[in-house]
């Protein structure tokens, strides 16, 4: 029944009008696909025809089991960077077994239910790299852009940005010439013809200018990377071995990690225009099924296309058959037009994936988090830099570490613990931290108020902040703590401290605990050392328990008058001193 739902879910209440706005959906689309497709795939250091490949399996595959109905899954920009630095350092074949391997993880995610593991990524993460992403698209085609020759290919951003400038001499003037008609095609299409792809026109109008008017004068995709095959590659399963596995599998979690993020990211932003409601692990589990499948035909990691998907919703797509539509679209035009596209300048594919990498670099957001001066604003900067300059896995992992270390800082100065005694003045006689002064504190009972998370960041803070104000023993130590929701092992090691310390010199009390932290100290056994008739539900019932365990003979002539008890035990001394001074004197 479930495996029924997991397939017909999505399409339930489904007819022909629908097929009909899936229909135009998946053309428009696929057409877009096209032209990104083999970007992605030259950018990422890998012949087109695999861009193609990707665009029509995984495409397939993550419309057919993935948990969004209006998701795209294909390559994307931001695959570029850590693909490109697979395939330098290990070769295609082993990108294969990455993305195979990849997959392997993202269905693992998809089962175990751990797509909300995903949203727990910072924001400031996420937009560091992928800004930094675009960055690296962009400078990236600056070579293709001005038709330079001779320019090696290198991981480090610094290294082509030297080969960049090292060849400038060798500037070919119809190449730029080219791009920029392809460049000004792609600005002016979406003002002038809203409903043709602007990718699609820039491509042909840039390569009839460079084929009739300049013939032989540009690099095409032909003379780059040979003629693209107008048929999908045979079936082949990648040699996996246990070495392979174990110099591969970093790579892969970052490509796993990152194609959950990016799929999750889109299908959010569909749910936000279509006011639905994806299934995050299931999304994974589509990924993971169409990562595993993608490379045994050639093909390179995919995810979800978050401006694919959305130009998907704005053509009225309606179920994921139109993802399937757009899948099978690419698939006929690949079978009847792959001649073609090789003729296709290099030139033209620049400014597409310049375009690209404009349009995902989230500047707004960028500078709307630097602007704010805080924590995320250096946590953004410090992904943004080392995803340029050294790449994505330190970036995130350091994004991540940073984010970690500061928000524990942050949690940490949440937690206040003070010295309170009740306002008389107060109709309930709240308890107010403002009360306790030098001529206005019980010698016999301290009362302090705990506030924020008991954990590893604060512990050692509150240990000390108790330990360092208890100096004349009170006879009896009420600690509020209605305030603290949380407390972790660090947390209960040392208050498990302070109880087994301070009751040597009198009693703990305990008020308004709450059932995480009560169950923590039933867990490590400080409930029942300390005794489960000192805790209390509120802190007027323990301030009366309080009181009954006073030294009344230390009460007489106290002049602190703490609580409201406190002035007829204060008098008892008056009254008592009295008689003995008239006992004395008729003696």
């Amino acid at each position: 029944m479930q495996q029924k739902r997991f397939f017909t879910g999505r399409f339930s209440g489904y007819s022909l009008q629908g097929f009909q706005k899936d229909l135009l959906s998946g053309l428009v689309v696929g057409v877009i696909a096209i032209p990104l497709g083999m970007a992605f795939a030259i950018a990422s250091g890998v012949k087109p025809e695999y861009g193609i490949y990707t665009t029509i399996i995984a495409g397939i595959l993550i419309s057919l089991f993935g948990g969004s109905k209006y998701q795209i899954g294909g390559p994307t920009g931001a695959f570029i960077p850590v693909l490109f630095g697979i395939v330098m350092t290990y070769g295609y074949e082993n990108l294969l077994i990455a993305g195979f391997l990849a997959g392997i993880i993202l269905c693992l995610m998809g089962i175990f239910r751990l797509g909300i593991l995903i949203k727990y990524i910072p924001r400031s993460v996420t937009i560091g790299f992928t800004s930094g992403i675009a960055v690296i698209i962009f400078v990236g085609q600056l070579a293709n852009f001005l038709g330079l020759t001779g320019v090696e290919k290198h991981e480090s951003f610094l290294k082509n940005m030297r080969e960049i400038f090292i060849h400038f001499h060798t500037l070919n003037v119809y190449s730029v010439l080219t791009a920029g008609i392809c460049l000004i095609t792609l600005l002016l299409t979406p003002r002038f013809f809203s409903k043709i792809p602007g990718s699609l026109l820039g491509l042909l109008f840039s390569t009839l200018a460079a084929m009739f008017f300049y013939p032989n004068q540009v690099a095409t995709i032909g003379s780059t990377f040979g003629e693209i095959p107008n048929s999908l590659p045979q079936f082949g399963f990648p040699d996996i071995t246990f070495e392979k596995i174990q110099l591969l599998i970093g790579p892969a979690l970052i490509i796993a990690l990152l194609g959950g993020i990016e799929s999750l990211l889109s299908a959010v932003v569909a749910d936000g225009m279509t006011k639905s409601k994806h299934h995050s692990n299931r999304e994974l589990l589509g990924q993971g099924i169409a990562n595993m499948i993608t490379p045994l035909f050639g093909g390179i990691p995919a995810t979800g296309a978050i401006a694919r998907t959305a130009t998907n919703i704005k053509n009225g797509a309606v179920s994921p058959f139109s993802g399937i539509i757009h899948g099978m679209v690419v698939l006929i035009i690949l079978v009847v037009f792959a001649p073609f596209a090789s003729s296709i300048p290099l030139a033209s594919m620049a400014p597409i994936l310049m375009v690209v990498a404009w349009n995902m670099s989230e500047r707004k957001e960028f500078y709307h988090v630097l602007r704010t001066k805080t924590e995320d604003s250096l946590i953004l900067v410090v992904t943004f830099l080392l995803t340029i300059f050294v790449n994505l896995t330190v970036a995130v992992e350091a994004g991540l570490i940073l984010a970690i270390v500061l928000f524990t800082k942050r949690m940490s100065d949440m937690l206040i613990t003070s010295k309170s005694l009740p306002d008389p003045k107060n109709k309930h006689e709240k308890i107010q931290i403002h009360m306790v002064t030098d001529t206005h504190d019980c010698p016999q009972i301290s009362i302090y108020s705990v506030e924020g998370p008991l954990f590893f960041g604060a512990a050692q803070a509150f240990e000390q902040s108790i330990m360092k104000t208890i100096q004349n023993k009170p006879r009896v130590i009420l600690l509020r703590m209605g305030k603290v929701p949380f407390m972790d092992i660090t947390g209960e090691y040392y208050f498990s401290g302070i109880i087994k310390e301070l009751s040597k010199h009198g009693v703990i009390l305990i008020s308004g605990l709450k059932p995480q932290p009560k169950s923590m100290l039933k867990k490590t056994g400080i409930y029942d050392f300390i005794g489960e008739e000192h805790f209390f539900e509120h802190t007027g019932e323990s301030i009366n328990f309080a009181l009954q365990h006073l030294n009344t003979e230390q009460c007489f002539g106290c002049r602190h008058f703490a609580f409201r008890e406190c002035a007829a035990l204060s008098c008892q001394k008056s009254d008592i001193g009295q008689l003995r001074s008239v006992a004395e004197y008729l003696n």
